[in-house]
């Protein structure tokens, strides 16, 4: 399904309104990338990113001949709080003032919106890149960013690739159980599993 909305997603932008203006033409030119990582934050977790800053993740100049050079874009995502310009978005643009390695979302913070906000990272990215690979990663996974971007290099002939730590497993249909799927007659029968997808720390 995501790949549908991102095909679908990506078709828009390349033709425009339909009438064969395409979307470059008008000023709104998507860069042209290898990939774009987006680093699933939280309000909370600033040591997790000064974390990240400081191993994995290049600063300043580097960070942007990283993008120049290599065709490598990397940036925190985030949306916004429930309330406007609260004491927590501006303890965030003060940050992205400083390191400049923010993609705010047009997104209400939540732990369990976090579905639909990775669902949003993914077509703001393909709407403002495009880009041959799109990641996902949490902040408190540290990557080894040579090893993925020459493993992804090594899959850059195939038309379509969907990489990471590959799971499945039941669908938790009972109310008491911790990780309950409120929707899990969407998944067929009781006893049905997912379907074998990449768990959430990268993909």
């Amino acid at each position: 399904m995501r790949q549908m909305e991102l095909s679908a997603t990506r078709s828009s932008q390349e033709t425009g309104d339909g009438s064969g203006t395409t979307s470059e033409s008008e000023g709104n030119r998507r860069k042209k990338v290898f990939m774009v990582i987006g680093i699933n934050t939280a309000f909370s977790s600033r040591k997790r990113r000064d974390s990240v800053r400081e191993t994995w993740m290049p600063q300043g100049e580097k960070l942007e001949k990283l993008e120049r050079e290599k065709g490598i874009v990397v940036k925190f995502m985030i949306g916004h709080s429930a309330t406007s310009n609260s004491i927590l978005d501006r303890a965030i643009d003060s940050e992205d003032a400083q390191h400049k390695d923010f993609l705010r979302l047009e997104h209400v913070e939540g732990y369990h919106e976090l579905s639909a906000k990775t669902k949003i990272f993914f077509s703001t990215a393909v709407a403002k890149w495009d880009a041959e690979f799109y990641v996902k990663v949490d902040d408190d996974v540290h990557v080894n960013l040579g090893m993925l971007a020459s493993t992804l290099a090594h899959h850059h002939s195939k038309p379509r690739v969907y990489i990471g730590c590959m799971k499945s497993g039941p669908v938790l249909s009972q109310k008491t159980v911790k990780y309950h799927e409120p929707e899990y007659w969407k998944f067929g029968e009781e006893g049905n599993k997912y379907f074998r997808h990449a768990t959430g720390q990268i993909y």
